[in-house]
């Protein structure tokens, strides 16, 4: 895929920019060969403007323009965007990539005709500048080229981790939440750097750096992330009193459970 595929955006969304715009920059894809469809206004022009793509006047058009369909609506939004989709949807045309937190292929799959070629995705925000991390996974129908497609398409932006369906929940709850749990970190940093008499922007600036420094280090070391932590804890020191304190407050457990809260909202919105 180079500039040759035939795209269609249904839904015009954050993600739905953050894909194309990773895509157009790499060029994976011609603007020209690119159509959204999405209800509203300021969003079509944006699209029409700024990424300098067509705008369709219905999801029939995106159907008739595209052989890769990119579903970036919302979840309660699925059943009717594929009832409007069905009539137009040719199984040995068309590929539909789902990026619907929560909604299983086999859902996708009943809701188009028989042998639908499905892949699903879960990506998150840091898409946006060019960093995110996306689950993706195939349908019953779906081959390994059309797994390759989404892959190379999504990679524009991401790092893409090929898993079973089963794991997307996992995914959902670790990185495609992950990052609010990242703002939430730097949240308290920052108030505490406050609190410690430093200047608002002050610790905001050394709390960014400092996650992006420690997340460089992870990703360009391949160290673990105990044995990082354990080099920087010296004995009777000021991170290993500070780490007694994350331990006396069970911090590590409650992380655990929140990431599976969120694997089992997942799933019950799969299920709703």
């Amino acid at each position: 895929m180079s500039g040759d595929l035939d795209l269609g955006l249904i839904g015009a969304g954050n993600m739905a920019e953050a894909l194309l715009r990773g895509a157009l920059a790499a060029k994976r894809v011609s603007p020209d060969r690119v159509i959204v469809c999405d209800p509203i206004p300021a969003r079509q022009t944006l699209f029409r403007e700024q990424l300098g793509v067509r705008i369709a006047s219905g999801i029939a058009a995106v159907a008739a323009s595209s052989r890769m369909v990119v579903l970036c609506v919302k979840p309660q939004q699925c059943a009717g965007v594929l009832s409007e989709l069905k009539p137009h949807f040719e199984v040995a045309r068309h590929v539909l990539v789902s990026i619907l937190a929560g909604v299983r292929t086999e859902r996708i799959e009943a809701a188009l005709p028989a042998g639908a070629r499905v892949v699903r995705v879960m990506p998150n925000t840091p898409m946006l500048v060019g960093l995110g991390a996306s689950g993706l996974c195939a349908g019953a129908g779906a081959t390994e080229a059309d797994l390759a497609a989404a892959e190379r398409l999504f990679s524009c932006a991401s790092v893409v981790v090929r898993v079973k369906e089963a794991a997307m929940d996992a995914v959902t709850g670790l990185s495609g939440s992950g990052p609010a749990y990242l703002f939430y970190l730097v949240e308290a940093l920052v108030e505490a750097g406050v609190q410690e008499g430093l200047a608002r922007e002050d610790a905001l600036r050394l709390a960014v750096r400092t996650c992006r420094g420690a997340a460089t280090m992870l990703e360009q070391t391949e160290v673990a992330p105990e044995e990082l932590r354990r080099r920087v804890t010296s004995p009777n020191g000021t991170t290993q009193a500070a780490c007694e304190v994350l331990d006396n407050n069970a911090v590590k457990k409650t992380l655990v459970a929140a990431v599976r809260r969120a694997a089992e909202r997942s799933r019950e919105l799969g299920c709703a």
